[in-house]
């Protein structure tokens, strides 16, 4: 009877891994709410001041991104995972 071998995992490496998946899904989500809020901007849903706060916000979002990816040495383009056919997770810029 053999037993199942273990699997070698580098834990620093996995851990990496997983902080960009965190990154990616939260990167994800900061690109839909940039893509609503500029929908209802186009729109004329907001005040003035409303428009102001939601710009600063997804500033002050994307500054922290970049920090975060920096900490944790994550660059921005390792977050657009690859689909295969499907194209990219992340629309190019």
């Amino acid at each position: 009877m053999t037993t199942p071998s273990r699997l070698d995992v580098d834990r620093e490496e996995l851990g990496r891994d997983l902080v960009a998946l965190v990154l990616t899904v939260v990167e994800l989500l900061r690109q839909l709410m940039e893509r609503q809020a500029i929908r209802r901007i186009d729109q004329g849903d907001l005040t003035d001041q409303q428009v102001d706060e939601i710009g600063t916000t997804l500033m002050l979002l994307d500054q922290r991104m970049a920090e975060l990816c920096e900490q944790h040495g994550v660059r921005p383009e390792d977050l657009n995972l690859d689909l295969g056919p499907l194209g990219t997770l992340l629309p190019r810029d």
